[in-house]
């Protein structure tokens, strides 16, 4: 009996850690606070006063494949048509803790 409960949560575990999204080391708190000062001019509530369909709503990051911290990053380090590299501007860690507040802030509908 032992070794079939061992069993299950074994395998209730390996689900888990299977199918959760992989969770950032990273601030958003800090991540608020620097959107705010470097973002919040054309990404405010998670509109984009530039290009106006492509959000930071979660529909359109997934629709335009930028519905993970690792595109998040690499588009607010580096930059995209519009949109200005802070790659000089922001530190590494900064850019991270931005990525997690947007996802945090898509996922509950920039509410």
């Amino acid at each position: 009996m032992k070794k079939i409960f061992s069993l299950v949560l074994l395998g209730i575990a390996l689900f888990t850690f299977a199918f959760s999204s992989p969770a950032l080391a990273a601030d958003s708190v800090n991540g608020a606070k620097v959107f705010s000062a470097n973002c919040a001019s054309c990404h405010a509530g998670g509109k984009n006063l530039v290009q106006a369909q492509k959000t930071l709503k979660k529909e359109d990051l997934e629709k335009f494949g930028m519905y993970s911290a690792e595109a998040i990053i690499a588009q607010v380090t580096n930059g995209k048509n519009a949109m200005p590299a802070f790659k000089g501007r922001l530190k590494p860690e900064q850019i991270e803790d931005v990525a997690a507040y947007v996802l945090g802030q898509a996922d509950k509908s920039w509410k």
